[in-house]
């Protein structure tokens, strides 16, 4: 297993890297929610150095003027797309922000000197809370991964899937994948979101995040056999418990919001944030001290993820070494 600098980057919350063409890009919410920022580099060690560069920001006014969320990157048939969620205000309505999601697009052939071109809204279905969008190829087709409210259904989220009929366009009827159910889906709040998706031998997985944004927070599991009918909910499979949670011996607490990428070698890795400490004053999604980590994934003999345990601090306490 590699020793990572832990965390990665600090101050990045919601992180999500991308290898493309041998080279890594980085983007994750600001504490200031109101601007998207991407980071490139050759390796991923050099994401923590590397010159974060504003490919866009929020207006002034308008439906994304405010709260700039959890965006990520990729590219789909030879187009950079980045997706994020932005809100009309700070306001809480009826218990929740007021989020919608956007995208962005690029056809140059760098995502950060080039030009960006507001897509609009995805519209989907229930014109409700609505964020953490993902997107991924699979059985020949392109999907698109969210988590949005319900009003029918109480709590925060479920999670939803669509096929794509271009990267800012949903082909057909959502189906609901997931939605809260167990106790540590539903400490604080009731939650399933940022999912992400990874294949590993006959099988495609989707982690997500559960519960509220403090120590509770956690990952859970979803997966299907590759040749099943994704749009079926009874494929999925749902792992009862949670799959990466706080870890109070080595003091990381709420590890969540992952994506997934690899090293140098094409080894899996788990890309998520955590903080190292629970006394928050205010609502959690104002500390911003949730820090970009990574770590090793370790496949077992049935072919299933084993997360492991987040690792404890390293960059910091070697810092907090250096400065006595």
């Amino acid at each position: 297993m590699t020793q990572w600098p832990n965390p990665l980057i600090e101050q990045r919350a919601d992180p999500f890297i991308l290898r493309y063409e041998d080279r890594y890009y980085f983007i994750a919410s600001v504490p200031e929610y109101d601007r998207l920022e991407l980071r490139c580099a050759d390796t991923l060690v050099d994401l923590a150095a590397a010159q974060p560069v504003v490919v866009w920001r929020k207006p002034d006014v308008g439906p994304m003027s405010a709260l700039i969320w959890a965006p990520e990157i990729h590219y789909i048939d030879g187009q950079w797309v980045i997706y994020f969620a932005a809100a009309p205000t700070r306001e809480i309505k009826e218990g929740l922000f007021q989020h919608r999601m956007y995208a962005l697009t690029c056809d140059d052939a760098d995502p950060l000197s080039g030009n960006w071109q507001e897509r609009g809204r995805i519209r989907t279905p229930i014109d409700s809370f609505s964020l953490d969008a993902t997107t991924f190829h699979h059985q020949g087709k392109q999907w698109y991964l969210w988590a949005q409210k319900d009003p029918a259904i109480p709590g925060n989220s479920n999670l939803y899937l669509a096929e794509l009929e271009n990267p800012w366009t949903l082909k057909g009827k959502p189906v609901m994948l997931s939605r809260p159910e167990y106790e540590w889906e539903c400490a604080g709040f009731s939650v399933n979101e940022g999912p992400a998706v990874i294949r590993h031998g006959n099988r495609l997985f989707v982690s997500y995040s559960a519960s509220a944004t403090d120590e509770n927070y956690c990952l859970g599991l979803l997966w299907i056999d590759v040749d099943d009918d994704p749009m079926q909910p009874a494929n999925w499979n749902k792992s009862a418990r949670p799959v990466f949670s706080t870890s109070w011996e080595n003091r990381q607490y709420g590890p969540g919001h992952n994506s997934f990428t690899v090293d140098e070698a094409g080894n899996d890795l788990l890309v998520y944030h955590a903080r190292n400490y629970t006394e928050i004053e205010g609502d959690p999604l104002w500390d911003p001290n949730r820090h970009t980590r990574i770590k090793d994934i370790r496949w077992d003999a049935n072919g299933m993820p084993d997360f492991g345990v987040p690792p404890a601090d390293t960059l910091l306490n070697q810092r907090a070494v250096n400065s006595q």
